[in-house]
């Protein structure tokens, strides 16, 4: 199934016969649960259950014959839900590549044209001067060029405060890469990295240009086996979707707060998966993000001081909401 991009040139070039995104719509996340840790997708009661929704769209995200990541994607809000993926590594820099939209989304036999009915369009995001596209699997933790260019499909981003996303969003995404690359492994091959990767959106009350919901709310946890403590170990984020300079500090629902870096910049708290369960309970009751991860460890945020980072995920998030 293709992902048609949302510009009339790219549309041009697919005609022409340019190479295009593959992705699929799919009945049940088996059909990709390499992304899910232990191969079991999150349970939501209501939502996702066993792998399958009623009411929601599953989307294996395909590019260049092979699958990137996983997405579940809420045709009412016209966002996603969450995005699932492993991080194996990185690679530097930002694919110039147009934004895409998902055929099969769309209601079989109508014309597609803007605005469409069942998710974002590219022109919703113009003109914005608070709110950009917020990727939840962002590039900058893109194992190379095909999966990096993969993520930037409007069925993987959000509606998100452009200061959060580029400040304090940004600053917690380049902490978390550092450490997965510091201590992530592949329980079955210690010399390779590997982190399973939930990152998501809780919808809101209010929309983008009266058709977009705008979260209230954002959260990512990663899963991974510790290189060093040979057992598996988890780590979470929540924080709300506003601006950076609205307020001095955040809090979670244990009331942890906002704090500063060892440059006076703000950070977002980091909490247990526990904690992130339980906030996300109040939209989802009972949601099951991963099943058997094991201890929660702090990460290092000295790491989110390294000004000179290839792959600093601040200044990627700039550039891709802005491209």
């Amino acid at each position: 199934m293709r992902l048609y991009v949302s510009s009339v040139v790219s549309a041009l070039l697919l005609l022409l016969g340019f190479p295009f995104i593959m992705t699929k719509v799919v009945k049940s996340f088996s059909e990709c649960s390499q992304f899910f840790f232990n191969g079991q997708p999150p349970v939501i009661p209501g939502v996702l259950e066993s792998s399958v929704s009623k009411d929601y769209v599953l989307i294996c995200q395909k590019y260049m014959k092979e699958y990137r990541f996983a997405t579940l994607y809420d045709t009412a809000n016209k966002i996603p839900i969450f995005s699932a993926y492993k991080f194996t590594g990185i690679k530097t820099g930002r694919p110039d590549v147009p934004w895409k939209i998902e055929r099969q989304l769309e209601p079989s036999g109508n014309e597609m044209k803007v605005p469409f009915v069942s998710q974002a369009s590219n022109s919703e995001y113009k003109g914005l001067e608070k709110l950009n596209r917020g990727h939840l699997f962002p590039n900058c933790h893109a194992a190379d060029d095909h999966t990096a260019a993969s993520t930037f499909t409007l069925t993987n981003v959000v509606p998100q405060r452009i200061s959060f996303n580029s400040g304090t969003w940004g600053t917690m995404e380049t902490i978390v890469k550092d450490f997965m690359i510091k201590h992530c492994r592949d329980k079955d091959d210690i010399n390779k990295v590997l982190a399973y990767v939930l990152t998501g959106a809780v919808p809101g009350n209010n929309k983008l240009k009266e058709r977009v919901n705008i979260p209230s709310h954002m959260w990512t946890v990663f899963c991974c086996y510790h290189k060093t403590k040979k057992s598996f170990i988890s780590n979470a984020h929540w924080a709300e979707n506003k601006d950076d300079n609205e307020d001095p500090v955040q809090s979670t629902s244990r009331g942890k707060r906002q704090g500063k870096g060892k440059k006076g910049k703000k950070t977002i708290p980091q909490i247990s998966l526990k904690d992130l369960e339980e906030s996300l309970r109040k939209t989802w009751p009972n949601i099951k993000l991963f099943d058997g991860c094991g201890e929660v460890v702090t990460l290092d945020e000295n790491l989110q001081d390294k000004e000179t980072d290839q792959n600093n995920c601040e200044e990627m998030d700039k550039q891709a909401a802005a491209g």
